[in-house]
């Protein structure tokens, strides 16, 4: 006697119902992690606001460059 296997075939729509998903949870994590980017920047922006001149020389910067750093972070 002959065995034959078969393959299993998924139900009809989860392969379109898994694709959805999948674009949706990523599209989700895209946005979280933008969102995330934006926070970190405009707590960067408000940390660096804070310094003295002559600590913002001594990393590189200046207090121009700051005030463009927060515009920059700070539309939306």
């Amino acid at each position: 006697m002959a065995m034959i296997d078969t393959p299993r075939t998924a139900p009809f729509g989860a392969i379109s119902s898994f694709r959805a998903a999948t674009f949706l949870l990523n599209t989700v994590e895209t946005v979280t992690t933008a969102v995330r980017a934006r926070i970190d920047a405009a707590r960067t922006a408000e940390q660096l606001s804070r310094l003295s001149p002559a600590l913002l020389e001594d990393i590189g910067l200046t207090p121009a460059d700051v005030d463009h750093y927060k515009v920059q972070f700070h539309r939306f």
